[in-house]
């Protein structure tokens, strides 16, 4: 079965709590919930892991490159800033949708320059929890072979 690892960067587990007006009021237990009935619904497997620290999101990027066909990331605020992730991202060759629950490029103008983006399959912003389901969707559909006409 395809083996998908769906990562959440910084200030991602205050989700439900955090300026909900931003980010809604879903919480990342309940993302995950929602990811896992989808995943059955597709076929696949998914992997849930989140971290406030960079290295620790990058460590399990390295430990996906033999064991997960791809990668569904929603790096926060290191989006805009991490250079060490964009490589690790690199690195791995695993194809990714980076995802956001915000629409990033209807905010600060800082937010809308991802070091992520062109390196990935596709990015999803703006529809809050349905990002990652989009993202999910895409990856998956990215992955599997196309069906002929």
């Amino acid at each position: 079965m395809m083996r998908i690892l769906v990562l959440h960067g910084p200030n991602l587990n205050l989700l439900g709590r955090r300026e909900p007006e931003l980010y809604g009021h879903a919480t990342l237990t309940d993302i995950t919930a929602m990811l896992d009935g989808l995943a059955k619904d597709l076929g696949v497997a998914l992997d849930h892991a989140q971290s406030n620290h960079e290295g620790v999101l990058i460590d399990r990027l390295h430990s996906a490159m033999d064991t997960h066909a791809g990668v569904v990331i929603n790096p926060g605020g290191l989006t805009h800033t991490s250079v060490s992730l964009r490589d690790a991202l690199a690195a791995t060759e695993l194809p990714f949708v980076e995802v956001h629950l915000s629409n990033v490029h209807a905010r600060e103008e800082f937010r809308s320059r991802s070091l992520l983006v062109d390196l990935a399959v596709g990015q999803v912003a703006g529809f809050g929890p349905a990002s990652y389901s989009l993202g999910l969707r895409g990856i998956v559909e990215h992955l599997r072979p196309p069906h002929p006409i």
